[in-house]
């Protein structure tokens, strides 16, 4: 996509030359007549995204220093004389090296940090309580004889070594990518905490190993303290090991293959708390990715929030980073030196793939946000508690309150010491944790790719014409862009949505008869196409959670009313998202308690991430109802009455004064008699249908996983182990979908360890602590086939089909 090029920054992502200088197609001809270009803002200026939370953290959202006005994008890939001291035709031929050497480099002493890290209250008690510890020896040769922690405690940041793998870093990004647009509007409050001595924790949710290479080469560019980065990978060349620990990369102990394996270890969570503690005191900054599925990561924010707690950290900022990929690069988890040299020597014979976009959000306090009370953990409770009662009993409403996830970090974290205010921080660890995800995703930009594989799956399933796709790719535009999402993209209509489909042609199917110019997209109905699109189209979901909720609340009433048999043409049977019959009859009124008590309780099966912590459940099912409204899709009931609703002055009674010294006042200083019961009529525009399907597909994937999985419970023999429970459902998952041939997005890992993990909390699987592990089995409550077609049929009346 082509803009305009001011030295680097504002730079979008260019096309790749095969696709420009090209003779126009038939379809990019009529869209040319009537949408030329796609703009990534609205007005002058572009959505300003990476704002604190006004709730949690109003202090540091008032900290925010430097001009109001965006200071733009920078491409990290294009280096020029300019951004060197020198000038020159041999400078343009080394200017990458010289830029390299002129970034400024932050100081990484790591002198005595064994000695004090062995000195530290929670290691020598781990050192005690191991079998194998000598009395009389000091704490550094227990640990070293104990486990292979020392060379991780020892990671350093070397000078010369951080230059160079920076200069390799920008070849190998530049081979691989057309272009990293980084946002620059909150550099300033980056550079004045850094200054004042802050320590600053990045945060990222994890997509890739790209993404642990990336952000501190950012930073490194512009002149920022490079971070401590907590690598997941399990590296088995004791080579590649030594070189990363001095560009200061945490890794896995070499003996521990995944993160699980290292957290068995008594030794590693103590010692890990105290090097974080180490490195916070030496202002060290640190980056740590987090999983949004699992909570993999958070462990590691579970550290530096139970320092804050005891005050052996004054305080540290928080950064959420945002990081978007037009083509995520492929993860392996097991790296070694053959596999390294395999990876650099394919680079050689690639053409960059996609643009990169950074958006590192405003920083904000943790002390200010665990000593404010602001972000509430006393109304979290189990999720039986929420839904059993209305799933067995028909209960027409739950109760008031909001999904613990406890399984986002284990309770083995923390000392058990504390007695009953483990619990609370352990909730205030994970609030944090699940606010941290929402954070780095609501910075998160939209790509090309994301926004036309949300297209093809959620609204065109069975295919599309191009012209038709570039028609809704400029109306969703201009949708995310009025909900303050960022774009990574911009430019001609035609070649937005060109590029966006030679990217992810590997997972379409287009065909183009001779006689018609205008080509069909179809989604390749392959379990790893679905899922990759699947995978692009997440950060849409993200965008559109409250419209996608209240759209299933409406769908799930409706199909009630169908069921009852009220109006047989509500929505005629069969319906698939694809096909409205025309004689369709709207004329139903739904009422706004009960369409809110549907939203409310399909928002505790949402999965982490996609709600702030600092809302509450029935505020964001309110929130659901209203984005209805402000969509077309409701609309507000009108009953005819004698004296209109907003006329207090001409309604008897409507004004209630009362005392000041009153015990039963309300806040307001007056209340009405009756609270009137607002309904909501479903509007009838032309592309009705059509938009409230498109919002219900935005989980249809995860509700068809729940359902799938309570109905693979019959199928299973149980207890297992919680690994092979998981691998078990996996596989049927798999399964279900080669049955019918459709629905793959519904059988990916994430979502058979996300199902596992809400069946959990349902009650509906039990958890055994045996020696060797857990093992999951079928709950007592849920033994009855009966009992597990009603949970069946509360999950399956948020699908619309």
């Amino acid at each position: 996509m082509v803009q305009e090029k001011t030295d680097g920054k504002d730079e979008d992502m260019m096309l790749p030359p095969i696709q420009q200088n090209r003779p126009a197609l038939s379809w990019e001809s009529k869209i040319r007549k009537k949408l030329k270009t796609v703009t990534p803002c609205l007005g002058k200026f572009r959505p300003a995204v990476g704002q604190c939370c006004h709730q949690c953290t109003p202090d540091s959202l008032r900290k925010k220093p430097g001009p109001t006005s965006p200071l733009g994008f920078k491409n990290l890939l294009s280096i020029k004389e300019t951004q060197t001291r020198y000038r020159g035709w041999l400078v343009r031929r080394v200017c990458s090296v010289l830029f390299v050497g002129g970034c400024k480099i932050y100081a990484s002493p790591v002198s005595n940090r064994l000695d004090r890290v062995c000195q530290d209250k929670r290691v020598k008690e781990a050192l005690t309580a191991e079998p194998t510890a000598q009395e009389g020896r000091d704490g550094q040769w227990q640990l070293s004889h104990l486990s292979p922690l020392p060379p991780i405690v020892n990671t350093c940041i070397s000078p010369g070594f951080l230059r160079f793998l920076s200069w390799v870093m920008l070849k190998i990004f530049t081979s691989m990518f057309g272009s990293v647009q980084v946002n620059l509007d909150h550099l300033p409050a980056l550079h004045k905490a850094s200054h004042e001595g802050c320590p600053l924790v990045y945060v990222y949710a994890r997509q890739s190993v790209a993404d642990c290479a990336l952000l501190p080469l950012v930073l490194f560019c512009h002149n920022l303290r490079v971070p401590y980065t907590v690598c997941p990978l399990h590296i088995k060349s004791s080579f590649i090991r030594s070189i990363l620990q001095k560009v200061g990369v945490v890794l896995l102990p070499s003996s521990a293959p995944t993160e699980q394996e290292a957290e068995t270890d008594r030794l590693y969570s103590p010692v890990m708390t105290s090097l974080v503690r180490e490195l916070l005191d030496e202002s060290q900054a640190i980056s740590v990715g987090v999983s949004a599925e699992s909570g993999r990561g958070g462990r590691w924010l579970a550290h530096v929030t139970q320092l804050i707690k005891e005050g052996s950290v004054p305080d540290v900022s928080l950064v959420p980073v945002g990081i978007s990929y037009d083509c995520v690069p492929e993860t392996n988890t097991q790296v070694d030196l053959g596999s390294l040299f395999r990876w650099l020597w394919s680079l050689l014979w690639r053409r960059p793939e996609g643009s990169v976009r950074v958006h590192l959000a405003q920083p904000f306090s943790l002390k200010e946000m665990c000593d404010s009370g602001r972000c509430r953990v006393d109304e979290w409770l189990p999720l039986q508690d929420l839904l059993l009662p209305v799933i067995l009993n028909n209960r027409a409403t739950c109760v008031f309150g909001r999904r613990r996830m406890s399984w986002l970090l284990p309770p083995s974290h923390y000392a058990t010491e504390r007695g009953e205010q483990t619990h609370r921080e352990r909730d205030l660890s994970i609030a944090i944790i699940l606010h941290l995800i929402y954070s780095a995703a609501s910075c998160t930009a939209v790509m090309s790719t994301s926004l036309v594989s949300s297209l093809l799956l959620f609204r065109h399933r069975k295919g599309v014409s191009a012209s038709a796709l570039s028609r809704d790719v400029a109306w969703l535009t201009e949708e995310l862009l009025f909900r303050n999402k960022d774009v990574g993209f911009g430019g001609s209509l035609e070649e937005v949505v060109r590029y966006s489909l030679s990217l992810l042609a590997p997972d379409l199917v287009i065909a183009a008869a001779p006689s018609r110019g205008d080509p069909v997209i179809v989604p390749r109905p392959t379990l790893a196409a679905t899922l990759h699109l699947s995978l692009h189209a997440q950060i849409v979901t993200h965008t559109f959670i409250p419209e996608a909720v209240g759209a299933c609340a409406v769908s799930a009433m409706l199909c009630e009313l169908v069921d009852s048999g009220v109006s047989s043409r509500v929505r005629s049977g069969g319906v698939d998202g694809e096909q409205v019959n025309d004689d369709m009859d709207f004329d139903v009124v739904l009422c706004q308690s009960q369409l809110t008590e549907r939203a409310l309780q399909l928002c505790h099966l949402l999965p982490p991430g996609f709600m702030p912590p600092c809302q509450s459940s029935h505020s964001f099912a309110l929130d659901a109802v209203d984005s209805l409204v402000r969509c077309g899709i409701l609309i507000m009931e009108e009953i005819p009455r004698d004296v209109p609703i907003c006329d207090f002055w001409r309604k008897e009674g409507a004004l209630t004064w009362t005392t000041s010294d009153d015990p039963y006042r309300s806040d307001s200083d007056c209340e009405t008699e009756e609270q009137d019961s607002r309904c909501y009529k479903i509007s009838r525009p032309s592309q009705f249908p059509e938009l409230l399907f498109f919002l219900c597909s935005m989980l249809a994937g995860h509700l068809r996983t729940l359902c799938w999985a309570t109905s693979g419970l019959d199928l299973m023999h149980t207890p297992l182990p919680e690994a092979e429970f998981v691998a078990v459902m996996h596989s049927h998952l798999c399964d279900t979908a080669s049955r019918t041939k459709q629905h793959y997005e519904s059988c990916s890992e994430e979502a058979a360890h996300i199902a596992v993990r809400s069946l959990i909390d349902l009650g509906v699987l039990s958890e055994e602590r045996q020696r060797g592990g857990v093992s999951l089995g079928v709950g007592p409550l849920f033994q009855s086939s009966e009992n597990r077609k009603k949970l069946q049929r509360f999950i399956s009346q948020y699908l619309f089909n």
